[in-house]
């Protein structure tokens, strides 16, 4: 069984705390296979909308999710964290999602359409 995250909070945080981290909906137009990760993942662009355009993100994802049932999906993400190099990737967004009974990623997302780039408030 994968560890509670849920026992401990983290500390209390002011709003504008809150609204520096920039969380943003986006559009899964592509998926590649990563094999050269640690971890089995893929190689995601997201369509963010006219402002952000598309960005790549490095996600562990593959025990719940094929390339097929991802194209397509609307997911979250952190749009403002810089991008951070994993392998031969550099990773441009974070994209969120929280851990299973077994400490897989169940990604975050809208229940129903909105449009590309809007943010999380």
């Amino acid at each position: 069984m994968h560890k509670d995250m849920t026992a401990e909070l983290a500390e209390t945080i002011a709003f504008d705390d809150f609204l520096k981290v920039d969380i943003r909906v986006g559009t899964i137009i592509e998926v590649q296979d990563f094999p050269k990760a640690r971890k089995p993942s893929y190689i995601l662009r997201i369509d963010f909308g006219e402002v952000l355009g598309i960005r790549k993100s490095s996600a562990q994802i593959t025990k719940h999710y094929t390339p097929e049932t991802l194209v397509g999906r609307q997911v979250m993400a952190v749009v403002n964290f810089p991008p951070r190099q994993i392998g031969p990737v550099m990773s441009e967004v974070l994209t969120l999602g929280f851990p299973d009974e077994a400490g897989e990623v169940v990604l975050a997302s809208v229940d129903k359409p909105v449009a590309n780039g809007v943010r999380l408030f």
